[in-house]
């Protein structure tokens, strides 16, 4: 089940919240009960069988929580760990590396290996970086473990961070499990973004879709396009990434809040940045700090030579790269940006000053991020190297031509939009409008005009994707 259908947002949502606030209103356990029920059904409501795969990762990583906390101090703590760790990893390999790792066995060698055709549950690289962060955490006494199985099935099944994050850390919300208050003006600020979330995802990104793969598709079936169009699709798809996670972690954020769980902003408007390690301290901040906290600081972080550094972070960005998908275009792209950040922090960029170099600094990083989205974007290396050969002039192709012209005419306000709200433009007008009661009047309005057109949007067209059902 996704945010943005109608099926959630008509029943399953006004259902929970009905049943949470009206019934269940005063006894938590009930409330914790209830929400992980529902949060089970979530997960299940396009594939039962998966759900089985995430009960049996709750009761793992709950069952090593409990031995890490009893033999705190003692050599058993330290093996649990290892072994929840080995248990995670091997999860994940098996339902979505198995695979790839045959297709490459297969090539390297020439063995015939029979296709497994494992299916790839939803979200389960979410659900795994958020269970070892709940052991993890206990291991590091950030928290206490949960000797309630049903709290820690909870923490790690909730619906609203579920299938497309953010990564919620253990230490952030272990109190709230238990302690949470719920207010009416959370309730209704969760509902407002919310709102802005799917309006995101519906309005601006689901467009954005229909340019970026009109483009790609067109690479894919007849190899060539104008330089022009090529870019447009890749600007398109720039935009439409963004829109549409940032938009499922807004709505993510919002729910969380509306259920009295206050979950950690995941996105600070990535595409003013100056440079790829900005980039990526605005892209994406829950996965970035999980690897931060949980992998590049134990390997030694920066606080050793420069060649070790260099090591850390090739094996971060490796992983990064996999962990978005089983597929040599991901491993590519991760190795892009560890290339970068190599360049970046031993060159000195970072520290060139003045007007001139910010326009060129943002220039680089932009330049270098669309080249990036145009890898993920691909289904292999050689459809990536053909789009990019027509972005480039390189393939014997136009400059333009009229499908650009006619795609760009329909469509440049609409990029306008999407570019203008890359920026932290919203952002100043609500702090500089905080206090006006004509200004709240006019968002609250907004708000409900964008709610309305969504639900317009939805129920008038079927065509929805979601780009993180691989991860």
């Amino acid at each position: 089940m996704l945010f943005s259908s109608t099926t959630f947002i008509y029943i399953f949502l006004p259902s929970v919240i009905f049943v949470y606030y009206v019934f269940l209103r005063k006894n938590r356990l009930f409330q914790n009960l209830f929400l992980l029920l529902s949060s089970l059904l979530f997960y299940s409501w396009g594939e039962p069988k998966f759900v089985f795969i995430m009960m049996a990762s709750i009761v793992i990583n709950w069952l090593f929580g409990l031995i890490i906390q009893k033999k705190r101090g003692e050599i058993i703590s330290k093996i649990a760990l290892i072994l929840d760790i080995i248990v995670n990893i091997l999860l994940l390999f098996v339902f979505k590396y198995l695979t790839f790792s045959i297709l490459i066995i297969r090539k390297l060698t020439g063995i015939e290996l029979h296709d497994l055709s494992i299916a790839l549950p939803i979200g389960i690289s979410f659900f795994t970086f958020q269970a070892m962060s709940y052991v993890i955490d206990i291991y590091r006494q950030n928290g206490e473990a949960q000797t309630n199985l049903l709290n820690v099935g909870l923490y790690i099944s909730f619906f609203p961070q579920l299938i497309a994050g953010p990564i919620v850390r253990y230490e952030n919300v272990a109190n709230e499990i238990q302690n949470r208050i719920e207010t009416y003006d959370d309730f209704f600020d969760g509902f407002a973004r919310f709102v802005v979330g799917l309006s995101k995802k519906v309005l601006l990104a689901n467009s954005f879709a229909v340019i970026a793969d009109q483009a790609f598709d067109s690479v894919n079936n007849t190899g060539s396009i104008s330089a022009l169009f090529g870019w447009l699709g890749a600007i398109a798809y720039t935009l439409q990434i963004y829109y549409d996670f940032s938009g499922y972690s807004d709505m993510a954020i919002g729910l969380g809040k509306m259920f009295g769980f206050h979950y950690q902003e995941n996105f600070n408007y990535p595409y003013i940045s100056t440079s790829i390690s900005e980039f990526w301290r605005r892209w994406h901040m829950s996965l970035g700090t999980w690897f931060r906290d949980y992998l590049y600081i134990p390997l030694g972080g920066n606080r050793c030579s420069k060649r070790r550094n260099i090591f850390n972070l090739f094996v971060v960005w490796t992983l990064t790269g996999l962990w978005h998908g089983a597929n040599f275009t991901f491993l590519v792209w991760g190795l892009m940006y560890f290339v970068l950040l190599t360049i970046e922090k031993n060159a000195g960029i970072l520290n060139l000053k003045g007007q001139i170099w910010h326009a060129f600094k943002w220039i680089y990083t932009m330049f270098f991020v669309i080249i990036g989205w145009v890898i993920f974007r691909s289904d292999s290396l050689h459809e990536a190297i053909i789009y990019m050969k027509n972005m480039f002039l390189m393939n014997g192709n136009s400059v333009s031509d009229e499908i650009f012209i006619g795609w760009f005419s329909q469509n440049y306000i609409l990029l306008l939009i999407g570019v203008i709200l890359c920026m932290p433009v919203s952002k100043l007008i609500s702090v500089r409008t905080k206090d006006c009661m004509i200004a709240k009047v006019a968002g609250a309005t907004g708000l409900c005009c964008l709610f309305v057109l969504s639900l317009a949007c939805l129920i008038g067209s079927s065509y929805n994707p979601f780009i993180y059902f691989n991860f």
